[in-house]
């Protein structure tokens, strides 16, 4: 399995001309996964060596807005750029408990129409992930308003015996996610690769004793 990783932006609070917001690309197996995506990742994009259309999942460590204020106008461009395809399966955006409503809103208001679906998957963080008076319970939200079209995705709970939360996995690796403690609800992830037998030429082992 091969993984590369590219750094689109490591500044914090706002991007500048020589340095972007919180942004970076692993690639795997074809794929784009992109972590984080503060305001001028799609820019930083277009100025690397990287296809935006390969991005299948997107990551937010937490909702501040140097780390997710750069989706909805990525998600926008990825639009602009494809063609209608009902077969063609969502792009995954996994990150706190609020995220869903953040972008349904954004799309909303904008009047923007998406020519792929989309599914949000919410981390439920714990209350002592960060002082009192800064935990906001989001899980309300468009409780009372008709449910979108489209996949939702899923809302994941801590699973307490691992101590974080399975995302996926498949034959070669496993992602989960870990609580951070900051300000507001924080989140890491992990991508942990599986063990690979490996390949022995039995015969000449045998050869050489």
């Amino acid at each position: 399995m091969s993984l590369d990783i590219t750094f689109l932006g490591t500044g914090s609070a706002y991007p500048s001309p020589m340095r972007g917001a919180s942004a970076l690309v692993l690639r795997r197996e074809g794929q784009c996964w992109l972590f984080d995506c503060g305001e001028g990742t799609q820019t930083q994009l277009m100025r690397s060596h990287l296809r935006a259309a390969r991005i299948t999942k997107i990551f937010i460590t937490h909702l501040h807005g140097d780390h997710f204020f750069g989706l909805p106008g990525l998600l926008c461009t990825l639009s602009l750029q494809s063609s209608p395809d009902t077969s063609r399966r969502p792009v995954d955006i996994y990150g706190p408990l609020g995220l869903r409503s953040f972008l349904r809103r954004s799309l909303e208001l904008s009047h923007s129409q998406l020519l792929f679906p989309y599914a949000v998957h919410e981390l439920v963080p714990t209350r002592d992930q960060c002082p009192d008076g800064e935990f906001k319970d989001f899980s309300g939200l468009d409780r009372d308003e008709e449910a979108p079209q489209g996949p939702l995705g899923q809302v994941l709970h801590l699973d307490p015996g691992e101590d974080s939360y399975l995302l996926l996995e498949d034959e070669q690796l496993v992602l989960r996610a870990f609580r951070l403690f900051h300000r507001i609800p924080s989140f890491g992830f992990v991508l942990q690769e599986k063990p690979r037998p490996g390949k022995l030429d039995v015969q000449k082992l045998k050869d050489l004793g």
